[in-house]
């Protein structure tokens, strides 16, 4: 006699008579269901800002070329050569010395579908109740005047600027890096776009602002998206430990195709009928009974409110596990620079091991699946949990030679490591995170603004808002719009506090950098923290000389730690700017960080760069000065050495200081300057 489960236990061998879901709503529409893409059709094109433009639109500084190179003449006290406290020197050698949480208050999105918000929405654009309110009780002083922008323009612009006509049928459904990269740095650029346009309008009570869902929705109306034919396995293009902000990311690019569901699943044919497999998963945290592994996941199937059942992506699982495919896992971790946001990270392949029913804490019967992460792949995942130990002081990073090579004078510490050899620091040098003028620089003149409080969106009497084209060049967390031939920011003779968003260059850091040896290229510069598109890195710290003093560095093969604000810069995967009104830079910026310098000194040189760097001039006593700003051109990866183009030099310079390329890009040149 079959002995029978005990009075509490669930029974895992019993099969639930359900049939198989043979249709899918697809969020967006479906690609074709012929395999085939028109012959001899026009090659993928993602054109960066120096063009071709449209009609109408020239190439701007710092891309078309070197401006008036004219120096100034004049008196100024020179730079003190004092050792300040916080002067860096290479440590002596011994023997000469003695998680994952569940936070935010916007609703989580959960795996049957039903909520509106997305658990990934961090950048805070809908107003509180009291923005919202002081924004209708500013009197006519800060009178708010939304520039008139037409939407479809700003798209339009945005498509003709990319050369997006061009996107072929063929790289929309099997995509690689190349397409991959300019559908996200387009959905970036577009989101944020839309933040800087919504953030000059009035806010509604009790309405959301959902950029990215915005921006998501153009690019799909338009077919800017890619790998949209669903597979199983791998997803060309994106690699292990990828990360992105939004939901609607992992959409546009093939990854996760559902904006919301947290189970992606696809028909697959079985004799005559068809049955449902899963090809994608994103564990957000969103459920309360999901557990996590070192190296596997155990995931919680659809349903909250009553007992779950073997239907859609319960169904997918169940199947998969009896076909053993492999199954795309992103997990979803908190964003520690935004509390109501997540980041995802993407972690590779697993396959299910196996699964069961049990109550869960709600009471509800629950469906379990075990999934392991198939080995040989790089971790992703688990060095986030690592970084987290590093922070929490559980485990100690190895290799650091100093905690804080800036002895406290940035606003986060910035270690010193080296895993690599017994090198115990760079050379010596001064830390200094200010940029110091040793002449006197002609500038315009600048009276400053009379906010009270912090400049907002649109003020018409606002002048540095109104010197960026009425619009703040910023949106929350630090985040650029787009890069501009230059920036204004507010300065010392501005009312508005050091909190204004027109502040930002001068926070100081906002990641946890840390300063690391590398295998062939010295010393670096890379992040514990994840960088989202647009954020703002560091400012390029030392002493601004003209060309002449350059010269005599170079020739003194003496120029490793020297800005070149001079040079050609070669089209980079930035982002298209506002081409008006470019400023007449009398003064070209050049900075010598030899003798005393921050963290952009350690910047190194890339083919294919993750930052590119913004002229930013603040006010300062009825002038201007001019600094330089880095900012992401893309997301990057905690771990992820940071770097940018430094640029060429004119043809009749071309044959002095040639130095050998290692960034080891796909796009290498094999030679740098």
């Amino acid at each position: 006699m079959e002995e029978s489960p005990g009075e509490g236990s669930i029974d895992k061998s019993r099969v639930l008579n359900v049939k198989p879901l043979r249709t899918l709503t697809p969020v967006f529409s479906a690609p074709p269901s012929s395999n085939s893409f028109p012959q001899g059709s026009a090659p993928f094109v993602c054109v960066p800002p120096a063009g071709p433009f449209p009609p109408g639109v020239s190439p701007f500084f710092p891309f078309s070329g070197i401006p008036n190179q004219s120096v100034p003449s004049g008196d100024h006290t020179p730079i003190s050569s004092a050792v300040p406290i916080n002067s860096f020197r290479s440590p002596e050698p011994p023997s000469a010395r003695a998680a994952n949480g569940n936070a935010g208050s916007s609703r989580r999105a959960n795996r049957n579908n039903r909520v509106v918000e997305e658990d990934g929405y961090g950048d805070n654009q809908t107003w509180s109740s009291q923005s919202i309110s002081q924004k209708r009780t500013r009197g006519k002083k800060d009178k708010i005047a939304s520039p008139d922008v037409d939407m479809d323009v700003m798209v339009e612009n945005i498509y003709q600027s990319y050369n997006l006509v061009e996107f072929e049928e063929a790289r929309r459904y099997n995509g690689d890096k190349d397409s991959v990269g300019c559908v996200l740095l387009v959905f970036n650029l577009l989101r944020r776009q839309i933040v800087q346009l919504e953030d000059s309008k009035e806010a509604t009570a009790g309405q959301s602002r959902r950029p990215d869902l915005k921006a998501g929705n153009v690019l799909m109306t338009k077919g800017v998206r890619t790998n949209a034919k669903k597979r199983v396995g791998a997803v060309p293009g994106v690699e292990i430990g990828d990360i992105f902000f939004f939901r609607m990311e992992l959409c546009t690019i093939g990854l996760h195709a559902p904006i919301m569901a947290g189970i992606d699943y696809m028909s697959v044919k079985v004799s005559q009928d068809e049955e449902p497999i899963a090809v994608s998963i994103v564990s957000s945290g969103g459920y309360e009974d999901d557990v996590e592994e070192d190296d596997g996941l155990i995931y919680s199937g659809q349903g909250k409110e009553m007992d779950q059942k073997l239907e859609r992506g319960n169904l997918a699982l169940e199947k998969s596990l009896h076909r053993g495919n492999d199954i795309r896992v992103t997990r979803g971790i908190k964003d520690v620079g935004n509390p109501t946001g997540k980041v995802y990270v993407y972690d590779g392949l697993y396959r299910i091991q196996e699964s069961w029913v049990e109550k869960g804490k709600s009471g509800s019967n629950v469906f379990r699946y075990k999934l392991g992460r198939l080995p040989g792949q790089p971790d992703a995942y688990k060095m986030w949990k690592k970084i987290q130990q590093w922070k929490d002081g559980i485990i100690p990073r190895m290799g650091i030679i100093l905690p804080d090579l800036t002895s406290g004078a940035e606003t986060l510490p910035v270690s010193l490591v080296n895993d690599v050899d017994h090198e115990k620091g760079p050379a010596y040098f001064n830390y200094s995170p200010t940029l110091k003028y040793s002449k006197p620089v002609p500038r315009d003149p600048f009276v400053g603004c009379a906010c009270n409080g912090a400049c907002l969106p649109g003020n018409e009497n606002c002048d540095c808002v109104q010197k960026n084209g009425g619009y703040l060049p910023h949106i929350v967390n630090g985040v650029i719009v787009s890069q501009k031939s230059v920036i204004y920011e507010c300065g010392p003779p501005c009312r508005c506090p050091p909190t204004c968003r027109n502040r930002v260059s001068q926070g100081g850091l906002r990641v946890r950098l840390e300063v690391f040896k590398t295998k062939d290229r010295g010393w670096g510069l890379r992040s514990w923290d994840p960088i989202r598109a647009g954020a703002f890195i560091c400012v390029y710290a030392g002493e601004a000389v003209d060309d002449s003093e350059a010269q005599e560095l170079a020739g003194e093969n003496d120029d490793d730690h020297i800005f070149y604000g001079t040079r050609i810069y070669q089209p980079v995967e930035v982002l298209p700017g506002d081409l008006n009104n470019a400023p007449n830079l009398q003064f070209p910026l050049i900075i010598n960080a030899r003798n005393a310098g921050n963290v952009a000194r350690f910047i190194n040189h890339s083919c294919s760069p993750n930052l590119f760097w913004q002229p930013v001039l603040r006010g300062n006593s009825k002038e201007f000065d001019l600094h330089i700003a880095f900012y992401a051109i893309r997301h990057v990866p905690p771990m992820t050495e940071l770097t940018y183009s430094y640029g060429m030099v004119p043809p009749e310079k071309a044959d002095r200081g040639k130095k050998k390329c290692f960034c080891g890009s796909p796009k290498c040149r094999g030679f740098f300057y």
